[in-house]
């Protein structure tokens, strides 16, 4: 049982920490969260209180972002200049002693009761703990880190259970007695972020909290969502394609497509879409191309730099196909993301395939500064105009970099991080000196899966090779492996992100580099490094871009 379930919690990681063991602890078991008690000597703060009736009670410290710990057996918080000394341990033992100093000197227990266990534990979940860690203060099993969150309920049980001592265990009255005790003593922890992954937990819930527009503009059929690089338009297009297809409130479920232009951007919203159960999917997810190819049309002997037949030939068929479409392969919506990449004459299928083409639902989601190739094609029914005018995904850092990039002045609620650094170069030098930037990412402690190499000219040795050897679609599910660095190209990399990105600013002219000056900048949510020729970025990015790079 979770007491306090409305709780809001300053910590992302702390969130982390309570879902993990809310879902996975033992009957019985009530968890209580942010618990501050004040005893003679000082005040406390208790992260989470776990109550196992048989077994014990254990407090927990949660440290989130970076935790580390010197050779002298001092822990650290974070790193660089934002460094700071943490004492977990000392935490969670005197919150601890506190609490039982709390609960036994209640008339409650202090007249009918003896003592129980007691035990106290630290969890970093965005720290990697090695299986042979150990203080003088903390041996390993009293820790848990990122790879024994799997775990977390029974290696929370398992510090109660080590306790080396003669108290006996709570039994279910003891547990409801302290609880009693207890009501009312809940409080919020200090508003503090840190490290990539709490600002992408932060992130990701602020995007959450805006998906609310879509109730609020539930009855209009027809709009089109404008907002700038990191303002959350492509989860939002996600959750929108999941609400009309589940039906809500008012509301039937329909038949929905979502549709973008890149492989890549299609491939992040059928991986996202994989858990779904399948009658809350959209009936169709993917690129333009890949719905010509649900409805027959061969694309993949053509060649790629044949505008005529990508912008307009195939627009042709589909649309003679759409047309006579049966009504249970028609939609009732359609959801285009990036929708600015999308040629003039793609949008007749679009419409032909609604069921209504009067009035059935269109939703477009564009970036008019994301327009990277020359197609400027325009929906042909008017739409009510959304301006999503927040930066949600991005640190203020990276925000305030491409801030003079953007197509409107934007308000940054992404967390503080590191400062985007700018390291010059030639044009010719600039990969080199790119991978140089990768190498020394992951030597300050990114992991290569959180890292992209981004080119705007000649691509990347490493990006030919993969596509060469992946095909194109296996090349772009590779962005999601585990174990490796993503070399990709800016322009097909819109709607995706990565932590870490080195951006190689290696174009040979200015056409459209400023559109991709803006997206490769805006790829990066946590750290960014843009690599170049000085006098070319002030060139295509202007004078304010190239002040907050430093040149």
């Amino acid at each position: 049982m979770a007491q306090g379930e409305g709780a809001r919690f300053a910590h992302e990681s702390e969130r982390l920490v309570w879902e993990r063991l809310s879902g996975t602890v033992a009957d019985g078991t009530v968890l209580l969260p942010n618990l501050r008690l004040t005893s003679q000597r000082k005040d406390h703060e208790l992260d989470i209180v776990v109550l196992m009736p048989g077994v014990g009670i254990v407090v927990i410290e949660v440290k989130g972002g970076s935790v580390s710990v010197d050779a002298q057996g001092r822990w650290w918080s974070g790193g660089g200049a934002r460094r700071s000394r943490v004492r977990p341990v000392e935490q969670c033992r005197d919150g601890k002693y506190a609490l039982r100093e709390f609960i036994e000197a209640d008339p409650r227990w202090k007249n009918h009761r003896s003592r129980v266990r007691f035990g106290h534990a630290v969890v970093v979940p965005f720290t990697d703990v090695a299986d042979d860690f150990a203080t003088t203060e903390c041996p390993r099993w009293m820790i848990s880190g990122s790879r024994d969150l799997d775990r977390l309920a029974e290696r929370v049980r398992d510090v109660a259970a080590r306790q080396e001592n003669e108290q006996r265990v709570p039994t279910q009255d003891d547990v409801d007695l302290i609880v009693e005790i207890l009501t009312g003593r809940s409080f919020p922890a200090p508003d503090i972020t840190a490290d990539a992954d709490d600002r992408e937990a932060v992130a990701d819930r602020l995007t959450q909290e805006q998906a609310t527009l879509l109730q609020a503009t539930r009855l209009i059929n027809r709009m089109e969502i404008r907002g700038g690089a990191g303002s959350g338009k492509t989860i939002l297009a996600l959750t929108q394609a999941k609400d009309l297809t589940r039906g809500q409130g008012e509301r039937h479920a329909q038949r929905v497509a979502l549709v973008c232009y890149s492989i890549g951007l299609s491939q992040y919203f059928k991986r996202q879409l994989e858990g779904v159960p399948r009658r809350h999917r959209p009936a169709f997810v993917g690129s333009f191309e890949d719905l010509a190819n649900e409805w027959g049309i061969d694309t993949a002997s053509h060649d790629r730099n044949d505008a005529e037949f990508w912008e307009r030939d195939l627009a042709a068929r589909m649309t003679e196909i759409a047309t006579s479409l049966p009504e249970g392969k028609k939609f009732d919506a359609v959801i285009v993301d990036e929708a600015q990449d999308f040629a003039d004459h793609w949008w007749f299928p679009l419409m032909k395939a609604l069921r209504d083409e009067d009035d059935g639902g269109l939703y477009v989601y564009s970036d008019e500064n994301q327009r990277i190739f020359a197609r400027f094609g325009q929906p042909p029914v008017p739409l009510v105009p959304l301006v999503l005018d927040h930066n949600l995904r991005n640190t203020q850092q990276i925000a305030r970099a491409f801030g003079p990039l953007a197509p409107m002045r934007m308000q940054l609620r992404g967390g503080d991080g590191a400062d985007v650094r700018f390291v010059p170069c030639s044009r010719e030098e600039a990969l080199g000196t790119a991978d140089d930037q990768v190498d020394l990412l992951l030597e300050t402690g990114w992991e290569p899966e959180h890292v992209a190499l981004l080119t705007m000219g000649s691509r990347h040795p490493a990006q030919v090779e993969r596509q060469e050897a992946r095909g194109h679609v296996g090349y772009w599910k590779s962005f999601w492996d585990n174990d490796d660095v993503f070399y990709g190209h800016v322009l097909g990399c819109k709607g995706l992100e990565r932590r870490a990105v080195v951006l190689c600013v290696n174009a040979k002219n200015t056409e459209r580099a400023r559109e991709m000056l803006y997206v490769g900048m805006s790829r990066a949510t946590d750290q960014l490094v843009v690599v170049g020729d000085p006098e070319f970025i002030r060139e295509i990015g202007g004078a304010q871009v190239a002040a907050r790079l430093g040149i």
